[in-house]
């Protein structure tokens, strides 16, 4: 199965996840439906279908504040799925802390109509 996420590359889905992630999870098919989960909560957060109209043409400088939210959505989903591999509970609770603060200061932006006009120029 190849991997059909718009925004987020799987290279930046596998670095949120982190080394420790258990692979039992951690499959294409699963990364994918992460993938489009968040897509979709981004599009329907900026009030705007970003997934269709910006796939080919955002610009890079832009796009990655997109790519970050998706791929942190994707690595905390796998570490909830499964903790086995981490060294210690605590270290993938810090993981998920993290991307949860990075989630929350993202999505503050994209709720924003001029922070989602200026990806549009």
């Amino acid at each position: 199965m190849a991997h059909t996420g718009i925004f987020a590359t799987k290279a930046e889905c596998d670095a949120m996840a982190g080394e420790n992630i258990d692979a039992t999870g951690y499959t294409e098919a699963n990364i994918n439906m992460w993938c489009l989960e968040a897509e979709s909560y981004l599009n329907c957060l900026m009030k705007y279908n970003a997934s269709d109209t910006w796939a080919a043409t955002l610009n890079v400088d832009k796009k990655y504040i997109l790519s970050e939210y998706v791929a942190r959505y994707v690595g905390a989903c796998a570490i909830m799925y499964n903790m086995a591999g981490f060294t210690t509970r605590i270290e993938a609770e810090d993981m998920l802390n993290f991307h949860a603060w990075r989630m929350r200061a993202i999505e503050k932006l994209m709720a924003d109509q001029p922070t989602v006009t200026f990806l549009k120029l």
